[in-house]
């Protein structure tokens, strides 16, 4: 991400930086930037605690956003990311991850999925910088297979056994073809630049990615 920013020391804010995210420990490592956490809990990672549908910052005030695996879990994820938007400066970078295929998690706290496409939609005020899948078929069969395990047996535990002992699984991720994958996906990544003009519908249904394209 830094690659992508400019300036002297960018400020990124992190949503749901209550605890450190798979792929993001770089972040907090990194004496380039300045970086703010918040999530609806305190934490040794957070410096505020709020809701990210009414983000207590001011417009045009963070230079990116890191929003991973936090989408699902907000009751209106448009209003989230159209707080996103509020607060990035011009020309500012988010870069998100949610899932598409997975089973509920975080009980009653878990709202929402999205296919690749949708995913798009939802980031439609922000030109692509790339999209795609983080993580394949062969994570979401894991996710499957655990979650089958534990209703079978009706103990998460053994669930878990299992999601350990097939965790060679994920290896299948890179086996597969992008657009069979962007079908398939466990969860997907949009990284994007803030924008003051939005894609149209008909430019979200070309931009679909996966393997039941019409030629």
């Amino acid at each position: 991400m830094r690659g992508l920013l400019d300036g002297h020391s960018p400020l990124v804010l992190v949503i749901g930086g209550g605890t450190v995210g798979n792929g993001v420990e770089g972040l907090y490592c990194d004496r380039s930037l300045r970086l703010l956490a918040f999530d609806i809990f305190a934490s040794d990672h957070t410096q505020f605690v709020a809701d990210t549908h009414q983000i207590p910052l001011a417009d045009c005030s963070v230079d990116a956003i890191v929003v991973q695996a936090v989408l699902e879990h907000v009751l209106d994820p448009w209003q989230a990311v159209k707080e996103i938007h509020r607060v990035l400066s011009p020309n500012g970078l988010v870069y998100a991850e949610t899932p598409f295929l997975q089973q509920v998690h975080a009980g009653a706290y878990d709202f929402t999925r999205f296919t690749e496409s949708g995913h798009r939609w939802l980031f439609r005020r922000f030109t692509e910088v790339d999209r795609g899948v983080v993580a394949g078929p062969g994570t979401q069969l894991l996710w499957t297979v655990d979650h089958l395990v534990r209703s079978v047996f009706r103990r998460a535990w053994l669930g878990r056994v299992f999601r350990l002992l097939l965790r060679w699984l994920r290896l299948l991720d890179s086996a597969v073809p992008e657009p069979f994958a962007v079908d398939t996906a466990s969860a997907v990544f949009f990284l994007g630049r803030k924008s003051d003009h939005a894609i149209s519908p008909r430019e979200a249904i070309a931009g679909y990615r996966g393997a039941q394209r019409v030629s």
